[in-house]
């Protein structure tokens, strides 16, 4: 049985599933590959199942991609909350709110690093990162 109780690191982030276990059940069956499962429900779960396996560092490439804006906003928002691990992100999703949050940003182009800073360092000094911020925020 599950309970309620975990870890200080696990618990802003595994508190979130429990919702989504006492809706479908501790024996709800969600298929191959997680296929009776929301694209958004089986993110959650494999970063729960990073974070139970006290996973040092947590890539995810392109998490979010296949997500509304809304469960996409909100996995990147409980990831960027996460405390204890390292947090490597790669994603096309320019939302200023959320980059506010990244410790570093790096940018690359033609797949070579071209520049990095915080959101607010990139920004100010108006080279190619802040050209692709601008025209996906028109």
């Amino acid at each position: 049985m599950l309970t309620n109780d975990v870890g200080t690191i696990e618990e802003k982030y595994l508190n979130n599933l429990f919702e989504l276990i006492a809706e479908r059940g501790e024996d709800y069956r969600c298929g191959e590959n997680g296929g009776g499962l929301s694209g958004g429900e089986r993110q959650r779960i494999s970063i729960a199942r990073c974070l139970l396996r006290e996973t040092p560092v947590l890539l995810l490439d392109e998490a979010t991609a296949a997500l509304y804006n809304q469960n996409a906003h909100a996995v990147t928002e409980a990831i960027l909350q996460l405390e204890g691990l390292t947090r490597l992100v790669v994603t096309h999703r320019l939302e200023a709110s959320l980059l506010e949050q990244y410790d570093s940003i790096f940018v690359l182009r033609e797949g070579r690093l071209h520049e990095c800073g915080t959101f607010a360092e990139l920004m100010e000094r108006k080279e190619f990162f802040y050209s692709l911020y601008t025209v996906s925020n028109v």
